[in-house]
């Protein structure tokens, strides 16, 4: 006997549903790809003119001269002249950002749904606002200014620059850094959702490194990164409200489900036994 299609495919058409989105791979890998070319939409929008970048770079300076937190060359000096520190900031800098993104979504979504779909809202979130910032309010990082800082990324390894191109990424993002801001979602969801002491070790010991990575590396000013966290949190904040907002319209549709077969008045058997009754 010849089947014509999945069980899944079968409830998909049964309940008018579009086949993109019975498919939770395949709707995920269309929600990654539309925030990907938004990204390259914004990035045409200020590739252009490098100008506002670096002047609202240099009013970032001032402000963090004001506060007292103008610390990346103190930062970087910390390590600049330790060629080991350098790879670790380096290799955190590329490597710890969106592959440990990737294999945390993948590994959430195998076993933890609740957590990658709280997870991939609050990226979404939180990147839309960053996108406003990026197009709105250009940055140029420490490294393009004349600051005394090294490019120890472009400098010092080869890895980063060949996997991502000036040509395919927005130079003048660097306010607010979702770098810093990403991983500590990530770092968020990992703790929350395993309690394996070195899962929840390495989630607390990955967001601060690379919080320090993206100064030392002169890819962020210090506030690019505070600017990050803020953002990811009004978008872990958001994702929360949505969670629960689907939780109470889930809620509502069982409880609407089983009164209609209950009968309408929340009593199973009631409209049997409204038939049964005898007219008068």
């Amino acid at each position: 006997m010849l089947r014509s299609g999945s069980a899944s495919d079968n409830r998909s058409r049964g309940s008018g549903t579009p086949w993109w989105v019975a498919r939770p791979l395949v709707r995920e890998a269309l929600l990654i790809a539309g925030a990907i070319l938004a990204y390259f939409g914004i990035r045409n929008l200020t590739a252009g003119s490098p100008d506002p970048a670096f002047d609202n770079a240099e009013r970032l300076i001032a402000f963090q001269e004001r506060i007292g937190i103008d610390w990346e060359d103190e930062l970087q000096s910390l390590v600049i002249d330790h060629g080991l520190l350098i790879d670790v900031a380096n290799w955190v800098y590329i490597w710890g950002h969106w592959p440990v993104i990737l294999s945390t979504a993948v590994v959430l979504f195998a076993l933890r749904r609740g957590r990658y779909v709280l997870l991939r809202n609050a990226l979404f979130v939180s990147g839309a606002i960053g996108f406003l910032f990026f197009a709105l309010f250009p940055v140029a990082p420490p490294r393009y200014l004349e600051l005394g800082l090294v490019d120890t990324v472009t400098e010092r390894s080869y890895a980063y620059r060949a996997l991502q191109p000036p040509g395919l990424t927005n130079q003048y993002a660097a306010f607010p850094s979702l770098h810093a801001g990403w991983n500590l979602l990530v770092g968020i969801a990992l703790f929350l959702s395993f309690s394996r002491p070195v899962v929840r070790a390495f989630a607390l010991a990955m967001p601060l490194a690379m919080a320090l990575a993206v100064v030392v590396t002169a890819n962020h000013f210090v506030i690019d990164v505070a600017a990050g966290v803020a953002v990811v949190l009004v978008g872990l904040g958001a994702a929360v409200v949505m969670a629960r907002r689907g939780s109470a319209t889930s809620t509502l549709d069982e409880d609407a489900a089983s009164s209609d077969v209950a009968g309408g008045d929340g009593s199973i058997g009631s409209a049997a036994a409204r038939d049964r009754a005898p007219r008068r």
